[in-house]
């Protein structure tokens, strides 16, 4: 009904109109998308055939941003670090690769926290980016640039990565949908920072969709070969998958408890669920979950089985130069001269005492083994598990530093190795997106999309900011 030219122009329009109010696309290439929709328009008037077509390009025309921390060829790879913003990729990451083989057309790159590791994406690059649903609010972090493009209508697939919840804090503060794979499916080659040593294991890289049908055909082109280990093609009958459902993480100290408009939805899910479906919602009170910030923590500074100890983030800090001293840097963050966000400072800081507590973290790290092997047996073929996104709505700017621990309700996820989908839930008494996860055992990942497909029907999915 419309010309690829006319979409990537309406695109190009909305992101030109409403860019400045949330910075969320940091460069674009707008007029390479243009040049490479008039492409595919000529495609198909020359017609080789819309199975043909379907096949080759499942995602031929479709317009698409990409998180600056991923190398997209001719666009800034700085992850927010003031000493890489002269750094431009001169070639594309795996499933940027894949996305334009496909046939997407990448509109630009979008905001990230500095080097990925905080939960507000603001850095001294490019600034802060703002929520399309209240722009005193926070996006969300690592992939909030995403988050807040998709939410804002200005893209229609996004590519994010999570190590501790960067795709689905900013999916949930901007109410779309996020999706982190089973680990180890979806390559992350491309991207500024990579995990190395155990990380690897944790650093997922997966899409991120205004609406839930989406986020599967984009797995399956994230995945390339590897979509075979996903069981995609199973039909999914809801009525079978065993429902179980915790409303918080059992009280831990350093996180904060469940906003009641939260509590509220997840019940409604519940009771919708049981109601609709027929199916009885376990409830389940896993008390290893209280323990999820000292878990993750614990095992993302662990040793490797081939005993590589995981990169220093002050090294990473220093990007191949010298290594940052935080206390330093904090010292000239106070008077205005690091080149630092205080998260990452912070962040630099914390690990210094992290490494400091060696016995209690072998502990931590046997705990979280064996909270993997209790989730997995709870879990089993056919279950799915409800758990809140976050503790809070989308909290104001800076306050995160004030609780920066509560990620632990997503980061818990990356070292279970477990697939998660962040599914919206329409929006709060404050205009602001609510939301839950829907988390599965390993490889699995199939429940959880379909999950998010009936929820997005029953509560009506991602909504328009400015609607209310």
């Amino acid at each position: 009904q419309v010309t690829c030219m006319e979409v990537v122009e309406a695109y190009v329009e909305r992101i030109k109109e409403v860019n400045p109010l949330i910075n969320a696309v940091v460069k674009d290439r707008f007029e390479e998308a243009l040049q490479e929709a008039q492409q595919v328009d000529k495609l198909l008037s020359e017609g080789p055939g819309d199975d043909y077509l379907e096949e080759k390009f499942p995602l031929l025309g479709v317009p698409i941003t990409v998180k600056e921390a991923f190398s997209l060829y001719g666009m800034p790879n700085t992850s927010g670090l003031v000493n890489r913003r002269n750094v431009i990729a001169n070639s594309d990451a795996t499933v940027v690769s894949r996305l334009k083989q496909a046939g997407a057309i990448p509109l630009g790159v979008t905001n990230c926290s500095e080097l990925c590791m905080w939960y507000e994406s603001s850095n001294r690059v490019y600034g802060r980016t703002n929520n399309p649903y209240d722009l005193q609010r926070i996006v969300g972090g690592s992939s909030g640039g995403e988050g807040s493009v998709l939410a804002a209508a200005c893209s229609v697939i996004g590519v994010g990565s999570d190590i501790g919840g960067s795709i689905r804090m900013p999916a949930f503060f901007n109410g779309v949908f996020g999706h982190k794979p089973t680990t180890g499916v979806v390559p992350n080659d491309g991207q500024f920072p990579n995990a190395h040593g155990v990380r690897t294991s944790y650093l997922c890289t997966g899409p991120m969709c205004r609406y839930a049908e989406d986020l599967e055909p984009v797995l399956r082109v994230m995945a390339g070969p590897g979509v075979s280990k996903l069981k995609l093609n199973e039909k999914v009958s809801l009525e079978k998958i065993k429902f179980h459902c915790m409303d918080h993480d059992g009280g831990s100290i350093f996180v904060s408890p469940v906003d009641k408009e939260l509590l509220q939805a997840q019940k409604k899910v519940v009771e919708h669920l049981e109601s609709d479906l027929g199916v009885q919602v376990q409830r389940v009170a896993i008390h290893k979950m209280k323990y999820s910030f000292q878990i993750w923590s614990a095992m993302m500074s662990s040793k490797d089985s081939e005993g590589q100890e995981a990169q220093r983030f002050t090294d990473l800090l220093g990007d191949h130069g010298k290594p940052v001293w935080p206390l330093w840097e904090l010292m000239k963050w106070l008077v205005g001269m690091s080149s630092h966000t205080l998260p990452a400072i912070a962040l630099g800081l914390t690990e210094k005492l992290v490494n400091l507590n060696l016995s209690g973290n072998a502990k931590l790290v046997s705990m979280g083994k064996s909270l993997q092997e209790e989730m997995e047996a709870l879990l089993g073929p056919d279950g799915v598990l409800l758990y809140p996104s976050h503790p809070t709505i989308a909290p104001k700017h800076h306050s995160p530093i004030c609780m920066p621990f509560n990620f632990a309700y997503t980061a818990i996820f990356n070292v279970l190795g477990l697939p998660v989908t962040q599914c919206p839930l329409g929006l709060g008494s404050e205009g602001l997106p609510l939301g839950i996860q829907l988390v599965a055992a390993a490889y699995n990942d199939h429940l959880t999309l379909a999950v998010a497909q009936y929820l997005e029907k029953a509560f009506g999915g991602w909504v328009l900011p400015g609607k209310v």
